[in-house]
């Protein structure tokens, strides 16, 4: 063999083995996965889409953020919903966070998405989500069910994706599927019941109605619970008294159904007007809430009263959806009543907003006997940005306890632990508004004047 060949021969090969190993080991290297997290496929599919959308979760500048304190924008969602404490009460008395890791049935968000309320014992934790929507498919719920018993981790594909392609209905909003409320007399117990009847909410629209109705009690009554039931997407259930009970303008008709918008969801300035003689008795943005006043004590309801049922429903599908409320009020005899609640109902009538500016008022009210407070919530009109409550002298004096940023649906705050002032003491109303008009705006009761009231309960002690 002519040895002159076979070293360049050799070369070759130990070159040729060397890239070869090269290209091995190249291939061999871990590149960064580009699957998609199990939480990643939550936020795209079913977060972002149904739940972060502006007016409910997608910033602190919806109007309903200081009922829940929940964004779910993507940059932040999974810091506001892993290891958190909800705002829900109920939720909170149960001792559940936003999401349990590896316990979903101690995850509200779990809860959250179940609309039948079987699935939870029959609690029910506030308004189901997606509010006005669909309930979400049996898949996507299973999905979260299993991320959140896996741990609920930020990272790592550990949920079969193959559970999102199941469309099977979790819940199918029907004629026949709602349950009325019990009457006080069904469940053993005294009271009245009240309700408004089904209506309809029309596609990719937002209903809000008022109907006054009669009460029916015959004698004064003491009123020491109420409770309310809605059809889902229900926003909220209030229930107002009324300040002039005389005035035909302000006064509606009973049983008549008023809606706060026309068709084309511009303001009726008649049901606004009538708006301005509301007083705060009862409800809010839970619509499913049961509400108890403090041990030994109750409401006063006068012989042949009246008030303002006010249900306020979403709508955010291409079908029409129904309406449907009801509020009971339970009563005790007078003889088992310590202390009566009265409400709270603090005007400030006396101001001004310059034209195209900004403008703080603060104005101070002041109780003349020992009270405790049980309950707060405020009432403005357009132009009020932030509506503010702070404790008025004391120990306590200047220490917020009430903030709401939504003019048509103010926060309403029960307090687990009551607000107790000493006489002389009382509370301030701290109202930014901002008049982008070319006038000055004050006091009145029509869409184009401006309003500063605190409502809320209060017993003397």
């Amino acid at each position: 063999m002519n040895t002159k060949n076979i070293y360049p021969l050799i070369f070759c090969i130990f070159l040729f083995v060397g890239v070869l190993s090269c290209s091995k080991k190249t291939t061999d290297i871990e590149t960064p996965s580009t699957e998609k997290s199990s939480f990643d496929l939550i936020q795209e599919k079913i977060l972002t889409p149904t739940c972060a959308t502006s007016g409910c979760h997608a910033s602190t500048q919806d109007g309903s953020y200081l009922q829940h304190k929940l964004v779910l924008e993507k940059t932040v969602a999974y810091a506001n919903l892993v290891g958190i404490t909800p705002t829900n009460d109920l939720a909170k008395a149960d001792n559940f966070q936003r999401v349990k890791p590896y316990k979903s049935l101690e995850s509200l968000l779990f809860h959250k998405l179940n609309w039948n309320a079987s699935h939870h014992g029959g609690k029910v934790y506030g308004s189901p989500m997606p509010l006005g929507g669909n309930a979400l498919y049996v898949g996507q719920i299973e999905f979260v069910r299993r991320w959140i018993e896996a741990g609920a981790p930020r990272t790592g594909d550990i949920v079969d994706k193959a559970l999102l392609d199941d469309t099977t209905p979790s819940y199918v909003v029907d004629n026949t599927n709602f349950q009325p409320l019990q009457t006080p007399q069904e469940e053993g117990l005294t009271g009245y019941q009240l309700s408004v009847e089904k209506f309809t909410i029309q596609p990719n629209f937002e209903r809000e109605v008022f109907v006054r109705k009669a009460i029916g009690n015959q004698s004064d009554i003491y009123v020491n619970r109420i409770k309310l039931k809605a059809r889902p997407n229900s926003h909220h259930m209030v229930v107002y008294d009324f300040r002039d009970k005389q005035n035909p303008i302000v006064l509606p008709e009973i049983n008549q159904v008023r809606d706060l918008r026309f068709s084309n969801n511009s303001i009726n300035p008649l049901v606004l007007l009538q708006m301005s003689n509301h007083v705060f008795l009862g409800g809010g943005t839970d619509p499913n809430q049961d509400f108890q006043f403090p041990a030994g004590t109750a409401l006063l309801i006068p012989a042949g009263a009246s008030v303002d049922l006010n249900p306020h429903y979403f709508n955010k599908t291409s079908n029409s959806l129904l309406g449907e409320n009801y509020a009971n009020f339970y009563t005790v005899d007078k003889s088992l009543v310590k202390n009566v609640v009265q409400m709270i109902d603090f005007n400030n009538t006396s101001f001004t907003l310059p034209a195209n500016q900004k403008t703080t008022i603060i104005k101070d009210f002041k109780f003349n006997k020992d009270v405790t407070i049980v309950t707060l919530t405020s009432h403005n009109h357009q132009y009020g940005e932030k509506f503010v409550i702070k404790i008025k002298g004391g120990s306590r004096d200047g220490e917020t306890v009430y903030e709401s940023t939504n003019w048509e649906h103010p926060q309403i705050t029960n307090y687990d632990k009551p607000i107790q002032l000493k006489k002389g003491e009382g509370l301030s109303s701290v109202v930014t508004y901002n008049n982008t008009t070319n006038k000055a705006i004050s006091f009145g009761l029509t869409s184009e004047d401006e309003m500063n009231i605190i409502f809320g309960y209060y017993y003397e002690n």
